[in-house]
């Protein structure tokens, strides 16, 4: 039986989550809370094998429910459980000691795949999860970009070969191969492929 202790400062979603779980066979719920500190205080007490807890919470925040239960009991497993979908709250909470990252709206499945999945050792960020960390890579990726290869990428993006972009850049052939690999180092791509991915990719999620 794994045992849950669940935090969330909003009382409707701790009773929500606990009566999907409670339905769960081989899960109990052991403590809920609605502020980190709270939840730190329930913890030598109801033993819980994996905490689920939200960020944004009074007296104590998620981050520092990661850190103590990192220092204070560290074979506790911690999840995080938040409506915040960027890397920068993301990369807190994982250097904090949480071992996975789950949305709010996520369904029980993931909810039960991630919770098994820390409770044996490992981490789970879901697809939902890592699709804006992504997003914003290939934003910091593109910024390294000059405005002429910026130019170049989206003509790559329109399906213009070599020879087509140079005769309307008014440019060598070599010149624009040249770019091309500039491109691919910055992008940290491998092959012509990968950068016209990237270029039509580009164009419609940026």
């Amino acid at each position: 039986m794994i045992r849950i202790a669940i935090a969330d400062d909003h009382q409707a979603l701790v009773d929500g989550v606990k009566l999907i779980l409670d339905n769960v066979e081989d899960i109990e719920v052991v403590a809920t809370a609605n502020n980190g500190k709270d939840l730190v205080d329930l913890i030598p007490l109801k033993k819980p094998d994996v905490v689920l807890t939200d960020i944004k919470m009074p007296l104590m925040d998620g981050y520092e429910v990661a850190e103590k239960v990192k220092k204070s009991w560290p074979k506790i497993k911690v999840i995080a459980f938040s409506m915040f979908d960027d890397e920068n709250s993301i990369e807190k909470m994982k250097l904090a000691g949480a071992k996975a990252y789950l949305l709010k709206n996520s369904p029980l499945t993931t909810i039960k795949n991630a919770i098994y999945e820390v409770h044996q050792g490992g981490e789970f960020f879901s697809e939902a999860v890592l699709k804006p960390v992504q997003r914003e890579n290939k934003k910091m990726n593109f910024i390294q970009l000059t405005k002429t290869e910026r130019k170049i990428l989206e003509l790559i993006a329109q399906g213009k070969s070599t020879k087509e972009i140079a005769e309307i850049r008014g440019s060598a052939e070599s010149t624009i191969d040249k770019h091309r690999k500039n491109m691919m180092r910055k992008l940290n791509l491998n092959g012509k492929g990968e950068l016209v991915k990237y270029a039509y990719n580009v164009r419609y999620e940026l």
